[in-house]
């Protein structure tokens, strides 16, 4: 864990070292999407598709050195919390370097979402957000993904995921049905698509 500092968001403005991101490409190329990290254009499409400031629990799922980490905490409120799932050991690591109150680090499969809301007393979250390559996910586990997120996202909630391909929408529109909006961020390497999805507040 990093320095302790008075302020609760205390490194929120470091940014992700390039060389950490590539490693991690390197060492386990079937859960990384992209050996760079996300740019700042695609950050700012994926905080505003997520309607960060009004959030009060959010889920990362895939967060990998954890640039997007940093700036999901920047725009969440000082009473918010952000947990975070990764499942590279390396990238779970790196994450411990984020020394914010707001923020929960946890190693382990975005699969077991239900028992890690548990184990953190978290509760329903109304944003999960995701950068894991569904296209490089086997069918069934993608399936089981984002069947766990629809049963425990909170009523009104959005699931929020950028992707190089469109494997998330064939595996999460007859799961969630079709998705509120899909935008292209061209100035991303690569481009990605930011699909949102919402559930029913009924």
């Amino acid at each position: 864990m990093g320095e302790e500092s008075e302020s609760p968001k205390c490194d929120s403005n470091r940014r992700t070292r390039p060389g950490a991101f590539l490693r991690g490409f390197l060492r386990e190329p079937g859960q990384v999407g992209s050996i760079i990290p996300s740019s700042r254009f695609l950050e700012q499409r994926i905080v505003e598709a997520s309607h960060l400031s009004g959030a009060k629990r959010v889920v990362e799922l895939g967060p990998g050195t954890g640039g997007t980490t940093r700036t999901f905490l920047r725009h969440l409120g000082e009473d918010a919390r952000l947990l975070s799932i990764e499942l590279s050991p390396y990238f779970h690591e790196l994450l411990d370097e984020i020394a914010d109150p707001r923020f929960t680090n946890h190693v382990g499969s975005a699969e077991d979402l239900a028992e890690i809301l548990v184990l953190h007393d978290m509760g329903q979250p109304d944003v999960v957000i995701s950068g894991i390559p569904f296209s490089k996910m086997p069918e069934a586990v993608a399936t089981r993904v984002a069947q766990a997120v629809k049963d425990n996202l909170a009523r009104g909630g959005r699931f929020i995921a950028y992707q190089f391909r469109r494997d998330v929408a064939l595996i999460t529109d007859p799961i969630m049905g079709s998705p509120a909006s899909c935008a292209l961020e061209l100035r991303n390497i690569p481009p990605m698509r930011v699909y949102s999805w919402l559930k029913p507040d009924r």
